[in-house]
């Protein structure tokens, strides 16, 4: 399948997003390979979390330039309705509400920096700055295939 970036980029506004899930911690050029397995295996485990909102839809965090050893890595996750009994070998992470530039792609892994580009072309364009040091989501509708995420790439702005 190949890429294909749906250009309606809106900017959204969140409320507080608590989620759920596990952390990556490794080599930058092994995220690729990495994350994928990690969703699987929150996806195998779902069913321990509670007060989960939507098991089909994982979410991705991370923090563009990390600022400390806590924000490093990338979080893979669900998100709950509140924090109870966190499953063993699991971490919670709070997403304060923020505003963000939202672009969907749909294709594979390997190409979802060509989307981001895109992203932060609209972002310059449209007046707006990018906030590299604050929490960035992508919320994957489907995620089983890394060669056909459908994914919303959601981009701190300011």
């Amino acid at each position: 399948m190949s890429e294909k970036l749906l250009q309606n980029i809106a900017i959204k506004e969140l409320d507080e997003v608590k989620l759920v899930g596990f952390r990556v911690l490794c080599p930058g050029d092994q995220f690729i390979k990495e994350i994928p397995k990690t969703s699987m295996l929150l996806n195998k485990r779902i069913n321990e979390i509670k007060q989960v909102i939507n098991p089909f839809i994982q979410i991705g965090a991370f923090v563009v330039d990390e600022c400390s050893n806590e924000k490093e890595g990338y979080w893979v996750c669900v998100r709950v309705k509140g924090y109870e009994d966190i499953p063993k070998g699991m971490v919670m992470l709070t997403v304060p509400a923020q505003k963000y530039a939202v672009l969907q792609y749909k294709g594979p892994n390997t190409k979802i920096m060509n989307a981001y580009n895109d992203l932060h072309k609209w972002i310059e364009k449209k007046g707006y700055s990018r906030s590299l040091t604050k929490w960035h989501l992508e919320i994957y509708h489907s995620w089983e295939d890394p060669k056909e995420l459908v994914v919303e790439l959601l981009d701190t702005v300011e």
